[in-house]
């Protein structure tokens, strides 16, 4: 919300410095001018009020876009660690397989050595 702000302020700003720079004109054309007729001034605050209802929008629109983005962030990132946690596992499951593949392998290479030895006492 404080960044909504910020925009709002940032444009009517923007708003205000041009409509200085255009009221300097004015000025000098006002003094040939009295008075606006009522009918201009209604005029004015109609587009202004389509200025303000713009600018709304805009700020709307920019804090639905900021909010989708982040919620698409937070699931992106989700996905990324379960990803992430799988693989792991995966890789966790394959180091136990080749830790029992090995056990299994030193095992039988004991029995062979065993044997080996009683086939090389029996020749004896």
């Amino acid at each position: 919300m404080d960044e909504i702000e910020t925009l709002r302020k940032r444009i009517k700003q923007t708003m205000f410095e041009e409509e200085e720079n255009e009221n300097g004109l004015a000025m000098e054309e006002a003094e040939t001018v009295v008075q606006g007729s009522e009918e201009m001034e209604s005029l004015i605050n109609g587009v202004l009020e389509k200025i303000e209802r713009f600018t709304q929008q805009v700020s709307e629109m920019l804090e639905a876009g900021k909010t989708l983005f982040k919620d698409l962030s937070n699931e992106f990132e989700e996905r990324i660690i379960g990803i992430h946690k799988e693989q792991i596992e995966k890789w966790q499951d394959e180091i136990k397989e080749l830790r029992s593949l090995d056990a299994m392998n030193e095992e039988a290479n004991t029995r062979l050595q065993m044997t080996l030895s009683l086939f090389q006492n029996v020749q004896i």
